[in-house]
């Protein structure tokens, strides 16, 4: 037998298709392959530009002896949580039931039916501190399989017996009714006593953009002219768009600040991060009036289809952490290094602006590029800027994630129409036009929509809600932006086919279609998380559709 990745759509399981372990991608047969051996399943969940699915590949997937456990004990199946987001939200709730956490590089052991028993994240090659080895893992989850295989049975029926009730615990805690003013006036009360004063943001570490709570706050001050809401919300995106985690040389953010002053990011850059936080940077520079939000907006606009945009008119997912091996190696400088590149004197002034030290605010005595104050002399940041990004364009490259994502691609298209609309940016308009004909033309079968695509050729996942409330979403705007009847027509045939294919009997919506691939549970997304849930993905673009 040999490892099936070779033929993935998914640029994170070609990364997998050289190993010594014999994954299979996700499917039947390879469940109908752990019922003819009676193994169990090894289901490892991740993502490309993940820095530790990397530190694990490395570690045990590309290790032979790991890999001999691996092959002899389990049919090993790998998935993309991006192309496959119902497989990857229905045993994130397993991970979290059974070890009250979640993250990636999941890794979760399965019944031949499909069914959770055993479940972690990250398990080092071997024993660390209070963290089993992942040889260990092997050998005694295949003993407890050998030995005690209706025990396991048990604990996969005690685990989706679990999952039912959190789901149960969670639907019982909203009284279905709308929303009212004192509603929102009350989360922002809530987010006053969250909001830290002094660094922006929410919560201690680590920090991750709040996108949706920056949208609302910017909604809920042009609504109510709210001095707190208008505050929180443009000291967040200042704090953020003047640190670390922001790319002071052609824009974008990365994926969150591992320390609460926004100075060190873990650096991998996210479409769907990047579309929503240009979005509402505009959005917060309009209710605001002051030119921030509009100047993080553009230049976000700007990295989006500089280093995003693919050759068939998308954009690609995500851009490595990793260069060379080493995370963040592609954007950190030593204050040498600015000189090197500026000469003395505006390498010095530079240093001095950015916040580069001698001793670093980053690994190995390298720093991050910060701009926490206006530049004195904005020409000269201008020149020094443009300088500075032309060196490191020479430096080696993070990997690309290069598919094509329906929702996130969405987004894009919402962001890029309407920064193109408001800042008469007629190039970023037409960025989002290209972008949109792709999606009909690639991602839409005339009944479904597909969830990936690359390099032009769709791949075989169906969409789940979010890919068809997205889409909308940004046909919407380039209908509102262009005038040009097709994209609302197009919006409303696809809401016709999501409303027709998703909803339950009680008024709501689950996360995959009623004939699509049945799992161990169907998935339903009730909150947001790093974007917008399906069903409030949803909501908008049928609101906006019905106003239109």
């Amino acid at each position: 037998m040999t490892n099936l990745l070779a033929d993935a759509t998914s640029p994170y399981l070609l990364q997998h298709a050289d190993n010594p372990v014999h994954w299979r991608p996700w499917g039947r047969e390879a469940f109908d392959a752990a019922r003819q051996r009676n193994v169990p399943v090894l289901l490892s969940v991740g993502y490309a530009a993940c820095h530790w699915c990397h530190v694990m590949a490395h570690e045990s997937f590309e290790n032979p002896q790991i890999a001999v456990l691996m092959n002899e004990s389990f049919v090993s199946v790998k998935v993309d949580r991006e192309e496959r987001p119902d497989v990857d939200a229905v045993y994130m709730d397993a991970v979290t039931a059974m070890t009250g956490q979640g993250g990636w590089p999941m890794t979760v052991f399965l019944t031949p039916e499909g069914e959770p028993f055993y479940a972690g994240t990250y398990f080092p090659p071997q024993r660390r501190g209070e963290m089993p080895g992942f040889p260990d893992v092997l050998r005694a989850v295949s003993g407890t399989w050998r030995d005690r295989a209706d025990d396991v049975r048990d604990q996969a029926a005690a685990v989706l017996a679990r999952i039912d009730q959190l789901r149960e615990d969670h639907s019982m805690s909203a009284d279905g009714g709308p929303l009212s003013a004192a509603d929102c006036a009350s989360a922002v009360d809530v987010l006053v006593k969250q909001y830290d004063y002094a660094r922006g943001g929410f919560g201690g570490t680590p920090k991750f953009p709040p996108s949706m709570v920056l949208e609302f706050l910017a909604r809920h001050h042009a609504r109510t002219g709210s001095a707190d809401a208008l505050l929180m919300a443009e000291g967040t995106l200042r704090a953020m768009a003047g640190g670390g985690i922001y790319d002071q040389l052609v824009g974008g953010f990365a994926r969150y600040s591992v320390d609460a002053d926004w100075v060190v990011p873990h650096f991998e850059k996210m479409l769907y991060d990047n579309a929503l936080l240009a979005r509402v940077a505009l959005h917060v520079g309009q209710v605001s009036g002051r030119p921030l939000g509009a100047r993080v907006a553009e230049e976000t606009a700007d990295f989006l289809v500089a280093d995003l945009g693919t050759a068939e008119g998308g954009f690609a997912s995500a851009l490595d952490a990793d260069t060379e091996g080493v995370e963040g190696r592609y954007y950190v400088w030593t204050p040498d290094q600015l000189v090197d590149v500026l000469g003395d004197v505006d390498g010095r002034w530079a240093a001095e602006l950015l916040e580069v030290t001698d001793e670093g605010t980053f690994e190995d005595g390298s720093s991050t590029l910060q701009l926490r104050t206006p530049p004195d002399d904005p020409e000269r940041w201008q020149r020094v800027r443009e300088r500075l990004a032309l060196a490191r364009s020479t430096r080696v490259k993070p990997a690309r994630d290069d598919k094509v994502v329906t929702a996130w691609n969405g987004m894009a298209i919402a962001a890029l129409a309407e920064i193109g609309a408001a800042r008469r940016r007629s190039e970023l308009i037409a960025a989002a036009v290209r972008c949109g004909e792709l999606l009909w033309r690639v991602h839409w079968t005339g009944e479904r929509l597909l969830r990936v695509s690359r390099d032009g050729e769709p791949g075989t996942a169906h969409g789940v809600l979010e890919d068809y409330a997205w889409v909308c979403e940004g046909w919407l705007v380039l209908y509102q932006v262009t005038g040009d009847l097709h994209w609302f027509a197009r919006a409303v045939t696809v809401l016709d086919a999501a409303l027709a294919a998703f909803p339950d009997s009680e008024g709501a919506f689950f996360d995959t279609a009623s004939d699509a691939e049945e799992l161990v549970r169907r998935p339903r997304e009730w909150t947001d998380n790093a974007t917008p849930c399906g069903q409030s993905a949803l909501a908008s673009a049928t609101l906006t559709a019905a106003a239109l």
